[in-house]
C-alpha cells in the first residue's frame, strides 16, 4: 500500500473550537482525504515529516442534546514522522504508534468544552447547572484491510476509550467505528463511516441527568441516566484535489440518541438528532 496514505481509523477534522461530542461523529480515515498518488509513487522518505492539514469552518450542536447550533473554526491535520502518525481531530489528538500500517494503536487525548446552560440552552435548560470542561485520556486500537492501489475499497475498524481526568463529567466514554473508502482517485474521494458511542453513568448523568435541585429550579422532571449506548451515527466525507498540494474537503454527519440519553428531559427540550457539517481547504506537504 502507498506510504502516503498516512493513517486510518474513526470519524474527520481538527476543529480549533470543535466540541468533542461532534468529533465523535467525524470521519477520521484522514489518510484518504488527500489526493492519491500514482501506484507505487512515494516522494517522501521515512525520515521526513509529511502529512496534510486543512482549515475552514463548521456547524455543530452547542452541547449534548442541544437544538441550538454554533459556527466554529475547522482544521484537520495528520503528521507522519519516523513511523509515527499524529492525528488531530478538533480538540482531540492521538498518536498512532504503528504509523501507516494495517494496525493502529496508541494514546488519545480529548478536550470537551463546557456546557454553559444559561448561554447555550433554551427554555428550562437555561436553569440547569453548567458542566465544566473535561480532559479525557485513554487509548485506541484499530485495523484496516482491503483497498486497491489508490486505497479505494479500504475498510477500517476502530475502538477508542477515554476517561475524564479533570473536574468535568468524570466519566468514561468509548466509540466504535467502521469506515469505508467508497471512491478514491487522484482528484476525488468519498469516505463513508458509521459509529456507536458508549458512556458510563457518570458521563450520562453529567449531560443528560436532572438532579432534584435542578428539577425544582427549572421545572424539568428529575432524571437519572444510566450507562449504555449513547447514540449511533453515520457520515460522509468528500474531497476534491485542485492540485497535488491543494484541495477542498466537505463533511456531513448525524447521530441519533438511544436509551437513557434519548429519554432525557434535556434532549426532549432539545433534539434527539445531532448533525454536523463543515468545509475546509486542505494543503498537503
Amino acid at each position: 500500500m502507498n506510504k502516503t496514505y498516512f493513517s486510518t481509523a474513526v470519524a474527520g477534522a481538527c476543529l480549533l473550537a470543535f466540541p468533542a461530542q461532534a468529533e465523535e461523529s467525524q470521519d477520521s480515515s484522514i489518510s484518504n482525504t488527500v489526493a492519491a498518488d500514482e501506484p507505487g509513487q512515494d516522494d517522501k522518505s521515512d525520515g521526513d515529516i509529511h502529512g496534510f492539514f486543512a482549515i475552514g469552518s463548521g456547524a455543530v450542536p452547542a452541547f449534548d442534546g442541544a437544538k441550538k447550533y454554533q459556527l466554529v473554526p475547522l482544521m484537520l491535520a495528520d503528521v507522519e514522522w519516523q513511523g509515527l502518525v499524529l492525528e488531530v481531530r478538533g480538540l482531540s489528538a492521538r498518536l498512532d504508534l504503528f504509523g501507516p500500517s494495517q494496525f493502529q494503536l496508541g494514546p488519545i487525548v480529548n478536550f470537551r468544552g463546557k456546557r454553559d446552560s444559561a448561554d447555550d440552552g433554551k427554555g428550562k435548560v437555561k436553569l440547569l447547572d453548567d458542566v465544566d470542561s473535561a480532559v479525557e485520556v485513554g487509548g485506541f486500537i484499530g485495523y484496516r484491510f482491503g483497498g486497491n492501489e489508490y486505497g479505494q475499497g479500504e475498510v477500517a475498524v476502530d475502538v477508542s476509550v477515554a476517561k475524564d481526568v479533570s473536574d468535568g463529567h468524570e466519566g468514561v466514554i468509548g466509540t466504535a467505528q467502521i469506515s469505508y473508502v467508497a471512491y478514491r482517485s487522484q482528484k476525488l474521494f468519498v469516505n463513508l463511516d458509521a459509529q456507536a458511542t458508549f458512556a458510563d453513568d457518570k458521563y450520562m448523568n453529567a449531560y443528560f441527568g436532572v438532579s432534584s435541585e435542578e428539577a425544582a429550579r427549572s421545572g424539568l422532571p428529575s432524571y437519572e441516566a444510566e450507562e449504555g449506548i449513547r447514540d449511533v451515527g453515520a457520515g460522509v466525507t468528500v474531497g476534491y484535489q485542485f492540485s497535488r498540494r491543494w484541495g477542498l474537503i466537505a463533511r456531513a454527519g448525524a447521530s441519533h440518541y438511544l436509551g437513557d440519553a434519548k429519554d432525557s428531559p434535556i434532549v426532549d427540550e432539545g433534539s434527539k438528532i445531532q448533525a454536523i457539517g463543515g468545509l475546509a481547504v486542505s494543503f498537503r506537504f
